[in-house]
């Protein structure tokens, strides 16, 4: 579940932000800032959930830990881009790395659950796009407005 959410998030960040030659900085301190405080976030609602549907204490502590581990791992993959790269090359290889994550995720769920892989990839893209996309639109109109 987390997975899908950090990689989202922080492509809509660096599209938002990565506006012109973006600033590494603020990209940086706010996949930070997504990597910690809405990782906690999305983490403890996954905790409130599995309490209200009344799963094991192992099962409740698994779920959250899991959850914050990997969105954390993932969205320091994209730190990372950011501080190795410049910024354009950084945008772009962030989208690649998103994508590829993407994939493969909706590649494995919908083989495990027995969906139809191309349908549920096409849309788990499509959604990606849409947020990234709207995200790069925002970014440089606010962008825009204050220079």
């Amino acid at each position: 579940m987390g997975v899908t959410a950090a990689i989202i998030t922080s492509l809509a960040l660096i599209a938002g932000l990565a506006h012109g030659e973006g600033n590494k900085n603020t990209i940086v301190a706010g996949l930070l800032i997504i990597a910690i405080a809405d990782n906690i976030a999305d983490s403890l609602s996954i905790h409130i959930y599995k309490e209200a549907e009344g799963a094991s204490k192992k099962e409740i502590i698994s779920s959250t830990l899991g959850n914050f581990t990997v969105r954390l791992i993932v969205a320091l993959t994209f730190v990372g881009i950011i501080l190795l790269l410049p910024p354009f090359s950084a945008f772009v290889v962030s989208i690649i790395w998103g994508i590829f994550l993407l994939v493969i995720l909706s590649y494995s769920i919908a083989k495990v659950h027995k969906m139809n892989i191309f349908k549920e990839t096409a849309w788990h893209l499509l959604v990606a796009f849409l947020v990234i996309g709207g995200s790069k639109l925002l970014g440089g109109f606010i962008s825009g407005q204050f220079e």
